[in-house]
């Protein structure tokens, strides 16, 4: 049973602060007070103005309870079958000189309590004496061993930190805070916080998809990277979309179409590449990051990314780590640009005017994991041909600057051309010019992710693939760039780990932290080789890299963490034949 509008308060008091909770919501009409006490209700009746409280409380159609446990909520019988829209614990403590570990205990215990009695959609607000929570939003904030950590123990009941504000004390004048140390003296609530949280997704396993698609007229059925697996099929460029990546393009649109005309091209065209594709046009793009990709039938079961192919791995010893497979008609590549796919359409183009095609779609790169390594993300290439002597370049370089500056972008002169770059992602996209020098050609290749993480200050790029509906909802009205993003989880914890292991001549860096994404749910922001060590004897080399786990999506929680980095140690013990030490 639901409480519409309904507030839990826990380990109260005196009552006094929901007292005067019960009174505002009797005003506004807006649902009932349930108030308890881990106290007898004789114990509680001592309290200097209880039984006052109390009689406000019932007669604003509130209710009191008393020996309720808030570590044990799901266990009350009072409370069995209710859901509260808010549960409310002000100034938690454990009693007498107990120090933070058990008063995070507490918290932790609280936080597995209240999610069993609240409602989806719920809030649970938490109100600290300043530097007690050990956030960015205590001044002073405290050091992390000495706060109570309320964001890490609220994670480990999949809660995550969506506001921090000051608590108001005059707006409950006749609270009157009580329990501190177990004793009548009352808690300074001068500069406390209410901390806020609410419920953060589940996480979801990577998968191996199959996907099928139409390649140079043939049905190609292939077996996705399961690291890759949440990139595919999202729907951001749909014409009805409000995704931020979605609005940076409408935004780079619009402020070209004032000066030349540009029309996107509504063409579908398929993930994968054949290897001569990519040797008409690889402008930009590191042959060792790409994914390559055997067909299905072929019967190299799930794992069909570059490094589990004998037939790859033969070409490139004959022409090199770096080269491309020539005349190999069953390799593909999950295509790591759309230049390719643009040289064909624009060869289609009828209209010689001064203009621009557009083609815009997810592209994969094999990168290794780092705050600004996307191994996923949505390109735009432009393409025009110009009249001679205009400098084309130049003229649009110039004009995207105009439309980026505003945001941290800026031109740096390249051979053959200019890219755009900002702090902290470094490079967002580049221009160069073609070879015919009576038409010249312009190409303009754009990291749609990174741009839409700098024009709406998105802290993490991995914020754009999140299924949370919470964060679409901010982009409904569709923003202009530059209006700030609200986090969805306020103050997320890193959490360390090393690993180390044995492994042989056959390793590959690449497989490795394909294996962080695929184990890690995509939660590991960086990783860092910080040892590496060769047996002169045993011809095997122990490697030994620092991953930090963290995200902007999800509740992490240090147990989750550490889950998550024992399945890395198995998925790379079955996969990698590494030993792990």
């Amino acid at each position: 049973m639901s409480l519409q509008g309904s507030i839990l308060l826990v380990g109260e008091g005196n009552f006094s602060f929901s007292a005067s909770l019960s009174q505002q919501h009797n005003e506004a009409a807006s649902g009932s007070v349930i108030a308890t006490c881990l106290q007898s209700e004789e114990e509680a009746l001592r309290q200097e103005g209880a039984a006052e409280n109390i009689q406000i409380i019932t007669d604003s159609g509130g209710a009191v309870l008393f020996g309720v446990d808030c570590t044990r909520l799901g266990e009350c019988a009072s409370l069995q079958g209710c859901l509260f829209d808010r549960v409310v614990f002000n100034f938690p403590h454990c009693g007498r000189k107990s120090g933070v570990k058990k008063n995070r205990d507490l918290l932790k215990t609280f936080f597995l309590s209240c999610v069993q009695v609240l409602a989806e959609g719920g809030e649970v607000h938490v109100s600290l004496c300043n530097g007690q929570g050990g956030t960015p939003a205590d001044q002073p904030k405290r050091e992390w061993h000495n706060s109570w950590q309320v964001t890490a123990m609220a994670a480990e009941a999949q809660l995550i930190l969506t506001e921090v504000r000051p608590f108001e004390s005059e707006k409950n004048q006749s609270y009157k805070c009580t329990g501190y140390r177990s004793q009548d003296k009352g808690f300074h609530v001068e500069k406390a916080l209410v901390h806020v949280f609410t419920r953060s997704l589940p996480y979801t396993s990577a998968l191996a998809l199959t996907v099928e698609e139409t390649v140079g007229g043939q049905k190609v059925e292939y077996n996705l990277p399961a690291e890759l697996s949440d990139y595919m099929f999202r729907g951001f460029l749909s014409a009805n979309s409000v995704h931020p990546v979605r609005l940076v393009q409408d935004f780079l649109h619009a402020g070209l179409t004032e000066e030349w005309s540009v029309r996107m091209g509504l063409e579908s065209v398929p993930s994968l590449l054949t290897a001569q594709q990519l040797h008409t046009c690889s402008h930009g793009v590191d042959a060792a990051r790409w994914y390559w990709i055997q067909p299905a039938e072929e019967g190299l079961g799930a794992d069909t990314a570059d490094s589990s192919s004998d037939k790859v791995e033969r070409v490139r010893s004959r022409e090199g780590e770096d080269a491309a497979p020539r005349g190999e008609s069953a390799l593909y590549v999950l295509r790591p640009s759309l230049l390719p796919q643009m040289e064909e359409l624009f060869t289609k183009k009828e209209d010689c005017a001064p203009s621009l095609l557009g083609l815009s779609g997810v592209v994969f790169r094999n990168v290794p994991v780092g705050l600004w390594a996307l191994p996923a993300f949505h390109q735009l290439v432009l393409k025009g041909v110009f009249p001679s002597g205009s400098k084309p370049v130049s003229l649009l370089g110039q004009r995207l600057e105009s439309l980026l500056a505003p945001y941290g972008v800026s031109l740096v002169k390249e051979q053959g051309g200019l890219s755009l770059t900002a702090k902290p992602m470094g490079v967002v996209g580049n221009l160069f010019a073609g070879n015919d020098t009576d038409q010249p050609a312009i190409t303009v290749c754009l990291n749609l992710d990174l741009l839409a993480a700098l024009l709406f200050a998105l802290p993490d790029w991995r914020l754009l693939w999140s299924r949370d509906p919470r964060f679409l909802q901010q982009f409904a009205l569709r923003p202009s760039p530059g209006q700030p993003f609200r986090p969805l989880s306020l103050y997320p914890e890193p959490f360390i780990f090393d690993i180390s292991f044995w492994t042989g001549s056959a390793y590959k860096e690449k497989e490795f932290h394909a294996a962080v994404r695929e184990a890690s749910c995509g939660t590991v922001e960086r990783v860092k080789l910080i040892d590496r060590f060769s047996h002169p004897e045993l011809s095997q080399t122990s490697y030994c890299y620092r991953l930090a786990y963290r995200s902007h999506t999800h509740a992490l929680a240090h147990s989750r963490a550490l889950q998550f980095h024992k399945q890395l140690e198995l998925l790379l013990s079955s996969r990698l034949q590494v030993t792990i030490r």
